[in-house]
This record gives C-alpha cells, sequence and structure tokens, in this order.
C-alpha cells in the first residue's frame, strides 16, 4: 500500500480524501466524553472533505455527511453484548476497506486505538474501594482489559494514541510498546459551537459526569455543605440516590439539582459560575477542557489529564488529592469571590486556541499517516487480526 500524502489547500482543507472509520460502542454523545468527541471528530474530519463511518451498536445521533454503520451486538449480558460486538466488527473490516481504523475502545483490529476510559488495565486498578470491588465483579472490563493486551502485545500494535501525558504514563507502565506506537493528543473543543462570548455565570458550580463515584460527587457534596451560598448543578445519567441521601444528611439537598443527562451542555455550562469535577481518575475530560473554552474556572484533580493544560491558582485550582473535603471546600469558597472568579475566567478564554479542532485535527492527520506507513510496511495486515473470542 502506497502511503497517503495529507496537504492542506487554500481552502485549509485535506486535499485526498480517506476512507475512515471511527469505532465507538454507542454512539450517543450524550453518554459520555468518548462518544461526544466521536460525534465531534467524526462532523470535523467530514467538514475537512473525508470520507467518514462511525462504526456503533446504537445510534441517537450523527453529523450530516457521515455514515453510520450499525453493528449487531445482542446479547443477554452486557459482556455478551460487547463480544457480539467485536464479532461484528471483524466481520465488518473483512469485508470493507478502510484507510484507518480508529477505534475509542479495545477492539481486536485496528489503526488507532484512542482509550477515552483510559488504559483498561490500570481503569480496574484505579477509583476508590467500591470502584475496585465493582470491577473485581464486572466480566466486561475484565475482558476489555484482555482484549486490549492481546490488542497491544500482538506482532503488530496500532498506534496508542494517548489523551495526555497522564494516560501515556500509565500506558507505558503496563505495555513495553515502542516510541513509534504511541502519540499523545489533547482532546479538542469545537470552538464554533462552544462559542467564547456564551459564558454568564450566576448559577453556582457545575458538575457533568457520568460515574458519579469515580468523579468525586460525594466528595463534592461534602465541601458544598461548608461553602453555605453555594449551589450544585449535577448532569449526568447516573443514579443520583445515593447522593442525594448523602446531600440529605448534610442539609443541602435544597441546593443541589440533579439534571439527568443533556443532549446539549451549553446552557449549563453558560450558567455556571465554575465547574467542580474531584475526580480519582479520568484522563483528560472533555467536559473541563469545554468549561475552560467557554471561561468557566475549574476545580479538579493531578489525576485528570486535562488539568496538564491549567495553571493552579489562574484557570482554578488542582487538587493533590480527590478525597481532600476541607481543600475542595476552600477553593469554592475562593470562586464565591467574584472579583478573582472574572480574572480566572478571562484567564480561562485565553486557553481556546490551544483547545482549537483546527490545531488537534492537523496532529491527527500525522498520527493517520504514520499509521498509513506502518500498514504499508505488513505484507499482509489481515494476518495480524487475532481471532475472535465470543465465550
Amino acid at each position: 500500500m502506497k502511503p497517503r500524502m495529507y496537504m492542506r489547500g487554500r481552502g485549509d482543507s485535506l486535499r485526498e480524501q480517506l476512507n475512515i472509520a471511527l469505532v465507538i460502542l454507542h454512539a450517543d454523545p450524550s453518554r459520555g466524553g468518548a462518544e461526544r468527541y466521536t460525534y465531534d471528530l467524526a462532523a470535523a474530519l467530514c467538514r475537512e472533505g473525508q470520507a467518514v463511518s462511525v462504526l456503533a451498536s446504537d445510534f441517537a445521533a450523527v453529523p450530516p455527511g457521515v455514515r453510520a454503520v450499525k453493528l449487531p451486538s445482542r446479547g443477554a449480558t452486557r459482556l455478551g453484548r460487547y463480544l457480539r460486538f467485536l464479532d461484528s466488527l471483524d466481520a465488518h473490516l473483512a469485508s470493507e476497506n478502510y484507510d484507518i481504523v480508529h477505534a475509542m475502545l479495545p477492539v481486536r483490529r485496528c489503526d488507532i486505538y484512542h482509550p477515552h476510559a483510559g488504559i483498561a488495565a490500570e481503569t480496574i486498578a484505579a477509583g476508590g474501594l467500591l470502584s475496585r470491588l465493582g470491577n473485581r465483579l464486572n466480566a466486561r472490563r475484565h475482558r476489555f482489559a484482555r482484549v486490549e493486551r492481546e490488542l497491544l502485545t500482538g506482532a503488530a500494535p496500532p498506534i496508542v494514541l494517548c489523551l495526555s501525558d497522564y494516560v501515556r504514563r500509565s500506558l507505558l507502565r503496563y505495555y513495553a510498546l515502542p516510541p513509534d506506537r504511541t502519540a499523545t493528543l489533547f482532546n479538542a473543543v469545537d470552538l464554533e459551537r462552544f462559542n467564547g462570548g456564551e459564558h454568564v455565570g450566576g448559577g453556582g458550580a457545575l458538575m457533568i459526569a457520568q460515574d458519579f463515584e469515580r468523579k468525586g460527587l460525594a466528595v463534592a457534596i461534602r465541601a458544598l455543605a461548608r461553602v453555605p451560598e453555594c449551589r450544585l448543578v449535577v448532569v449526568g445519567g447516573d443514579d443520583p440516590r445515593r447522593y442525594l441521601a448523602t446531600a440529605n444528611s448534610l442539609g443541602v439537598a435544597d441546593r443541589v439539582q440533579f439534571a439527568g443527562r443533556a443532549q446539549d451542555p451549553r446552557p449549563f455550562y453558560r450558567a455556571a459560575d465554575f465547574f467542580v469535577l474531584p475526580t480519582k481518575h479520568d484522563p483528560c475530560s472533555l467536559v473541563v477542557l469545554e468549561a475552560l473554552s467557554l471561561g468557566v474556572p475549574v476545580i479538579s484533580t493531578r489525576f485528570n489529564g486535562a488539568c496538564e493544560i491549567m495553571e493552579d491558582g489562574m484557570h482554578g485550582f488542582v487538587l493533590e488529592d480527590p478525597t481532600d473535603v476541607d481543600g475542595l471546600a476552600a477553593a469554592m469558597q475562593k470562586l464565591m469571590e467574584p472579583a478573582r472568579r472574572a480574572a480566572m475566567s478571562e484567564a480561562c478564554v485565553q486557553l481556546r486556541p490551544a483547545l482549537s479542532y483546527p490545531k488537534h485535527l492537523e496532529k491527527l492527520v500525522e498520527i493517520y499517516q504514520a499509521a498509513i506507513r506502518a500498514k504499508s510496511e505488513i505484507p499482509n495486515p489481515k494476518s495480524q487480526i487475532p481471532g475472535g473470542d465470543s465465550r
């Protein structure tokens, strides 16, 4: 296979069209950061003139011009559905020729492995007591780790696209990959959609999360109890009952609003004074980057790769300990000060150019080029595909 070259013309578009497959289990941008990223990336690549297909088990939305390929994933359990999805994906890839297969989760064959949830082996080990207990009992997570291990220790591993240096360090703890098989690429924000002039504030603190335990919601509610003038809005599809009980026990239930899932998070960012995410483990939180791009100061932790773009005390606060209720409460109290918040908001807006999609796509194209060159050096890439396993 002759390597394809990417060149930008006067319209700043990629001249040669590639056939790109983006692989995600659920094509629903309201489910979380990986799904949101896949939707936005598909739209951005399509605008650049690329032929883009999204391969998924189900679809809630697909950008205009993007082909939706629904892969069968029937099964009695989540593990069974995942294994059926892998079988369907293998069959589809055997029947169609893509220049790039870019997977957001562990699969048996791809050119780019982009683990938005972090390295599967690390995810099993990370988190608090409840998360670790759940991981031991979660057969699908263990199969994720097994599929990932087979993918990355095979004869021709894909390029692993790390969302942050935090993820890359984790990757290299588990897999001895050569330098040309790893790359680091921060998430990007659609700056046209997330317009920097939208932020008005006045709504207190905001958290957007899909895994309340790992993202530190209980810690946020305990900290809220120590900042009496603050309110907290929580957006996400996780079960809120346990956290409502915590809020009731602390007497702050009237200051915590659970908004459920949101197809469009922009109104919540627009109303927020600041964003809170005391996460125990987050490869590179897209919601943090979106908040920063809209001028919303952020409080998160050093266990969030997205904080690598922040300067503590300038764009918000980066906590050393995700369980530090006192530290979180102190940071929230500081961000209740309008003058401090306004100065941080202005600093956050200055980060927008670094988060732009054109910059992101420029580097992603270089990574696609490297993957295509690597494939051209393999006499028969299909011989590298591991056999299916639906047990």
